[in-house]
């Protein structure tokens, strides 16, 4: 019974990473809406989810320890937008990493030069809301929701080891 538990939690995780993952983009191409690099970021730990969900379906290796990752994951993916949402509410100041384009170590004085004459998305803006949240404050309660099925997964496996 506990391995039919815990697999539905692993494919609910993996269908509300690969739906956020959909509309973020969605909204990005289709609606037009440009993402800041926080927001950018803030689709990481999504992709990772669908992997590691996949590895753990498929392979049932390692299942503790992957779940573990994705717990991980998830702590980054609530840490990065409590930020980006603190951010959008004015209770912090933007960071190098919401105007810097370019990632790259390669990067030119005249490359520079060109970003900052760009008009770039600011991490405080809010182009697209649903409900009246941002889509930040909806992946912190995402975040919340999966770490929870996370632990409860992990409880799963350790009370039937």
């Amino acid at each position: 019974m506990h391995k039919f538990k815990a697999k539905f939690y692993l494919k609910l995780i993996f269908l509300i990473s690969l739906i956020s993952l959909t509309s973020a983009y969605f909204i990005e191409f289709i609606l037009g809406h440009q993402p800041c690099n926080l927001c950018l970021i803030e689709r990481i730990p999504y992709g990772i989810s669908i992997i590691l969900t996949i590895i753990i379906l498929v392979y049932h290796k390692n299942q503790r320890f992957f779940i573990l990752l994705l717990v991980l994951t998830f702590i980054f993916s609530l840490t990065i937008s409590i930020y980006h949402f603190g951010i959008e509410k004015g209770f912090f100041e933007e960071s190098a990493i919401c105007t810097i384009k370019n990632f790259s170590e390669t990067l030119t004085k005249e490359d520079l030069l060109k970003q900052l004459n760009e008009k770039t998305v600011s991490c405080g803006d809010v182009t697209f809301r649903i409900f009246g949240l941002s889509l930040t404050g909806i992946n912190i309660f995402i975040s919340l929701f999966i770490i929870t099925i996370l632990l409860k997964t992990y409880n799963l496996y350790e009370k039937n080891r």
